[in-house]
């Protein structure tokens, strides 16, 4: 199987994610997965697009029994470390987000900060990718589970692009998708996709969830509030009918 780009890009970057401002509220962020997800002591969590960790070592600290799953070795091997420096076990498991099977393990599911939703390579199918990953989660978790993601908002997007922005290929109105920062002027195509409230909706009754609430999910301003059109993120959670 080729190697994602996506894969190589993370790859590299593994030893500085954690200089990104966005990965400065870990604990804030973590007690909200806790109350939103209604977390029992000891829940079995998934953590797809896992990074280098941060969510699923805290919550592993806090004493819950987490699975860790992203698609670079580079990020997985930053997460062992931090996980062995925190004293806690974590199950950590190198796999692309679309393809991987671990059927009704878990209580909940994360995926956070566009850690696989919606990343497309030059030959991802703009819909197929992300419902793969959805449909993925909801196998994965037991009934009555429920999961959290947080993605790009396409508000945003429309906002942000004109008309020769589309010209040049830069938005792509058709795949709600804008060529990544993360992709080198001379590499493959990376694209990041973004969604609207809607298309959320039906992308989970495809994969066998109830959508329960869609609100403002960028990272650092987590939130019961409505959806800014300009805020770069928005966050869904849904349930697995029980």
């Amino acid at each position: 199987m080729t190697k994602s780009p996506w894969a190589d890009f993370f790859d590299g970057h593994a030893p500085v994610y954690d200089e990104n401002c966005f990965t400065k509220n870990t604990l804030f962020e973590v007690g909200f997965l806790i109350r939103e997800l209604a977390l029992d002591p000891g829940a079995a969590i998934l953590d797809i697009g896992c990074g280098t960790g941060r969510h699923a070592v805290e919550l592993a600290r806090q004493g819950f029994r987490v699975t860790g799953l992203d698609i670079s070795v580079g990020m997985l091997e930053q997460a062992r470390q931090k996980a062995h420096d925190a004293g806690v076990n974590v199950n950590w498991i190198q796999s692309d987000a679309t393809r991987f099977s671990l059927p009704g393990m878990f209580d909940a599911v994360i995926c956070l900060c566009e850690g696989a939703f919606g990343l497309l390579g030059s030959g991802d199918d703009p819909i197929g990718q992300p419902l793969a990953i959805l449909r993925n989660a909801s196998a994965a978790m037991k009934p009555g589970g429920r999961c959290l993601f947080t993605v790009l908002n396409a508000l945003c997007l429309i906002r942000k692009y004109n008309k020769t922005d589309i010209e040049n290929k830069l938005f792509d109105p058709l795949m709600m998708s804008e060529v990544s920062e993360c992709a080198a002027p001379e590499g493959p195509i990376m694209r990041e996709r973004a969604f609207v409230p809607t298309e959320l909706a039906m992308l989970c009754i495809m994969a066998g969830l109830e959508i329960q609430s869609v609100w403002g999910g960028t990272a650092g301003n987590w939130g019961h509030r409505s959806i800014d059109p300009d805020e770069i993120e928005i966050m869904f959670t849904a349930r697995k009918p029980a």
